[in-house]
This record gives C-alpha cells, sequence and structure tokens, in this order.
C-alpha cells in the first residue's frame, strides 16, 4: 500500500501495512459522557471518519472500526451526584445526545461500540493476566484498589518517550496503597460515598474498572491481541494512551501498530473544554449552522493542526460548501439524489495529497480547483466535460464526508434547490446579457451597476474572451 501515516509518537512516516492483508482494525477512544459533546469533542470522530473513509474507498480495504463509549467514570459519578439523578441516566442522556450530533455531521457508524459498563467480564480477565505476570498488585490497604507496577515493565514511556522519573503522579486514586506515586489505578475500590449500582465484584471487594483497563479490553475483544491503528485526541496520549499499550504488552498482546492523535480545537488558544467556559455545545451550533458546513470546518483542517475558531469561521467553510453545491447542481440539475460515487475514478493529485498522511488540504484544493473548471466547462456550453467533472468532485467529496448531494444532508439542510438554482441561472445570464448590451453602448456606469448588483447577490463574475462567467459565492438566504 502507498497510504504514509505519521506515528506521532515515533515520529516517524512510514507506509502502512495492515496485520491482516485487505482488512484494517481501527481502535478510536469515544467520549466520556459526563456532559454533552461541544465541537471541540466530535473532532476525533471526524477525523477519523475521513480515514475509515479514505482506506475504504482510496485503498479497498474492508474496515473495522471500534468506537468505545466510556460510561462508569469518576467525572460522571460527581456529575450525577452534584444533579442528584441516577449516574447511568446522566450516561445515558449524554450518550444519546453525542450520538444524534455524530449522525448530524455526518459520521458513519462505527462497526460496533461498545460500553465500559458491558465489558467489565473482559477487563478482569485482563487485570488478573497481569496480576499472575507480577506487572499488578492489590492495594495492601484494603481499599480493594488494584494497581499497575510501572516499575515492573521496563518499555514503560516509550510512546511517549519519557522516563518514569520524570512523569507526573498518577492521579486517578489514593496515593497510599500505591507502590509508586505513577502507578495507575486498574480497578478501584466501591467508595461508601458512591451507588451502589457502579460496583461490580471481584476477589478483592466490590468496585469498578480504572480508564485504561477499559479501552484494552474493549480493543482486545474486537480487534484482537494485535490491530492496525489505534487513535484519539492528542490530550489522550500521555497518560491514557501510554498506560494502555505499557498494560497491554505487558499482559503479552501486541497491541496497536500505530497511534494517529488529532489535535484540538481551540479559542483564544486554549483547549476548548468545559472547565474554561468556551464550549460550544454541537446542537447549539447547529441550530445556528449548516451541519454540512460543520463538517467541513471540522474536515478542512489537517487532523494534527489545531483548529483555532473564531466568530465567521465557520461561515467561511459554508462559503466553500455552497461553492462545490452551486456548481454541482448546476451540473447536475436532474440528478441531485442516487447520484454515482463508487466507481468513479478518483484525480491522481487527490489519491497522492490523501496517501500523504490525510492531507485533506491539499485533496480539497483539488476540488475546488475541479469545480473552478467545471463552471468554465458549464459556462462555455460544455455540458458534458462539466458532468463529467460533476460526477468526480462528488467521488472525491464522498470520500471527505461533504458530498454536498449525499441524501444524508437533505432533511432541510440545503440551502440551494434544484428548480432555485436554474431559476438562479436564468435570472443571471440575464442581467450578464443586459450588462453586456451596457458596455458595447459604451455606458459603463450601467454595466459596472449590473456587476455590483450581483455581487450584492452573491454572484461572482470573470470576464473572459469567451464572455463573462458566473458563479455562486455566498449562500442565499443571507
Amino acid at each position: 500500500m502507498t497510504l504514509r501515516l505519521f506515528d506521532s509518537m515515533s515520529r516517524e512516516l512510514r507506509d502502512f501495512i495492515p496485520v491482516v492483508p485487505g482488512k484494517a482494525g481501527i481502535y478510536i477512544c469515544g467520549l466520556t459522557t459526563q456532559a454533552p459533546p461541544h465541537l471541540g469533542h466530535v473532532r476525533f470522530a471526524v477525523a477519523f471518519d475521513v480515514l475509515r473513509r479514505w482506506m475504504s474507498r482510496g485503498h479497498g480495504l474492508d474496515v473495522t472500526l471500534i468506537r468505545n463509549v466510556t460510561d462508569i467514570d469518576d467525572k460522571i459519578l460527581a456529575k450525577s451526584a452534584a444533579a442528584g439523578e441516577q449516574w447511568f441516566a446522566v450516561s445515558y442522556r449524554n450518550e444519546a445526545e453525542t450520538a444524534t450530533a455524530l449522525t448530524a455531521l455526518g459520521v458513519l457508524p462505527p462497526t460496533y461500540e461498545p460500553r465500559a459498563t458491558g465489558h467489565v467480564p473482559e477487563m478482569l480477565a485482563l487485570m488478573e493476566t497481569l496480576l499472575e505476570k507480577g506487572h499488578a498488585y492489590a492495594a495492601a490497604d484494603g481499599s480493594g484498589d488494584v494497581y499497575f507496577d510501572v516499575r515492573s515493565w521496563p518499555a514503560y514511556g516509550e510512546l511517549t518517550h519519557q522516563m518514569v522519573d520524570d512523569m507526573v503522579d498518577a492521579e486517578d486514586a489514593d496515593p497510599r496503597g500505591k507502590r509508586d506515586p505513577r502507578d495507575f489505578a486498574l480497578w478501584k475500590g466501591h467508595k461508601p460515598d458512591e451507588p451502589e449500582t457502579a460496583a461490580w465484584p471481584t476477589p478483592f471487594g466490590p468496585g469498578r474498572p480504572g480508564w485504561h483497563l477499559e479501552c484494552s479490553a474493549m480493543a482486545r475483544k474486537y480487534l484482537g491481541d494485535t490491530f492496525d491503528i489505534h487513535g484519539g485526541g492528542v490530550d489522550l496520549r500521555f497518560p491514557h494512551h501510554e498506560n494502555e499499550q505499557a498494560q497491554s504488552r505487558a499482559a503479552g498482546m501486541g497491541f496497536a501498530n500505530y497511534w494517529l492523535h488529532n489535535a484540538w480545537v481551540t479559542m483564544g488558544g486554549e483547549k476548548m473544554s468545559k472547565s474554561l467556559g468556551n464550549s460550544l455545545r454541537v446542537s447549539e451550533v447547529l441550530r445556528e449552522h449548516r451541519a454540512l458546513a460543520v463538517r467541513y470546518y471540522l474536515t478542512a483542517a489537517h487532523y494534527r493542526s489545531t483548529i483555532e475558531f473564531h466568530e465567521g469561521s465557520i461561515e467561511e467553510s459554508a462559503t466553500a460548501v455552497e461553492r462545490i453545491e452551486g456548481f454541482l447542481r448546476r451540473a447536475l440539475p436532474d440528478e441531485v439524489t442516487a447520484v454515482p460515487t463508487g466507481d468513479e475514478p478518483l484525480p491522481e493529485d487527490f489519491r497522492e495529497a490523501m496517501d500523504d498522511d490525510l492531507g485533506v488540504s491539499g485533496a480539497l484544493a483539488v476540488v475546488h480547483e475541479a469545480v473552478r473548471s467545471g463552471n468554465i466547462s458549464l459556462d462555455d456550453g460544455d455540458h458534458e466535460d462539466a458532468v463529467a467533472t460533476a460526477r468526480t468532485v462528488i467521488a472525491m467529496t464522498d470520500v471527505l464526508g461533504v458530498n454536498p448531494l449525499d441524501p444524508a444532508w437533505a432533511a432541510g439542510d440545503s440551502t440551494t434547490t434544484t428548480d432555485a438554482l436554474a431559476s438562479l441561472d436564468a435570472l443571471v445570464r440575464g442581467r450578464i446579457a443586459a450588462r453586456a448590451q451596457a458596455r458595447s453602448s459604451r455606458d459603463y456606469d450601467t454595466a459596472d451597476a449590473i456587476r455590483d448588483e450581483l455581487a450584492v447577490a452573491g454572484i461572482a463574475l470573470e470576464d473572459t474572451a469567451a464572455g463573462a462567467r458566473w458563479s455562486l459565492v455566498r449562500g442565499r438566504g443571507e
């Protein structure tokens, strides 16, 4: 394969080689369901959706994508206690809102989406293996806590290139039961102030799993001891992914061959988060903006690049979307649904951009150049060439999840209907003809006024040797 993936931990650029030829196994850490999702939360899902689509569409791989739900956690218990609700009710409500948000943003459903609470037996089995191999121990204070012994695993820190003595203490449990402050919790004993429903029986007493143990056990169950790609947000590299790798390999698993991490969405240079009070809840954003524009906004930046949110940033993406959409609906006025996407050849420069560590900015540049070329063909009356270009644009945007003609966006989201666009084309061409007549009569004031009138309406004119061409550069109904 020619797909090159940048391993953000080893700092190497390598060709992707799947564990099983023709298949790809991807595990991504889903959200902890403590709160409704904001824009920063869902970037990971969009980024890995693009990876999945490209592996499938670009390389013909049969992709198994597992995206877990962390539905039991310290923060969930704290939030539910503060709200006076059952922890599982809080968790499920936020899980449902997250699912709604991801569907609205065109993220394909995972092959399977396991919940942590449904995999406690697998977690206990993994913990028992670590205890037997001498890489874990039960706290001597009778708390019921079980810890991973980081000193027992010489390779601990290899993922993030750190030495144990340079690491911060693990703050996931009471340090009094630990042999080393860097040891992390595999299992947390039940505490008197916690609900009985948030505990499962073990030989060490009732308790609940630690965050890191959850993901290792679920990845193992659905992808096997060794799989292709593990991904998530850049903030998960340490301690979460470092701990996952350590405990999994200490248990005898090969675990993930590649690690990929998406960067944050920031505001004012700071990570978008509830604690900073700068979150943008997805449901609120979608009330103000088209879902397709939001998807484009989250897709357009390289997955390892930080997205700095500011007023007007989604509007910029909306303009780009409408430029693509305007061309497609001009070129394919009678084929706005069921447009073929599976067999269209992809341009080589698009493939090269996507194969270079998912270079979406380069890929989108190819898309927009094709749109420009297609509009020229339409204005020149070469409808056959425009249709062929439109089908290529559809194929490319489908890979990126931003195909304006995808039925997923059809539920009241489109701002430009086929009939409206046909009417617009007729009106614009009429004004172009009037402008040409004014210019031939040397009535330049009238010609300029017509040009300005169209610009205010979001119509850009380009004067060429073959005559004036027009394109839609801003949404209607603003």
